[in-house]
């Protein structure tokens, strides 16, 4: 992890994710053009905020941690660019589909 993302935190209840790499060439070789990769729809969740509040005041826990793997939606998320040139997505936890496994 770069220093860049150990500076990032998000706020409240959002996710900093590093989609996974679309695939670019076949087993056997074969360069796939752009237009033809397939949405990567994976991700690594890299940074959590502390969470929404609840009535009381208290931060209520996310259900990702730094690490897990997600399934995210095909459209939604905020695009970053960190001073490591690597692009990034910022989700609410609620729009991340599931944790894979």
């Amino acid at each position: 992890m770069s220093s860049a993302v150990k500076r990032v935190l998000p706020m409240l209840d959002r996710v900093l994710i590093k989609r996974f790499d679309a695939v670019t060439k076949t087993a056997s070789g074969i360069v796939i053009p752009e237009k033809a990769q397939a949405k990567i729809l994976r991700g690594t969740v890299v940074a959590v905020g502390p969470g929404l509040r609840n009535q009381a005041g208290d931060h209520v826990a996310l259900g990702v941690k730094a690490g897990d793997n997600v399934l995210l939606p095909e459209f939604g998320g905020t695009k970053v660019e960190l001073e490591d040139k690597q692009e990034y997505l910022l989700f609410r936890e609620s729009d991340i589909l599931a944790k894979v496994e």
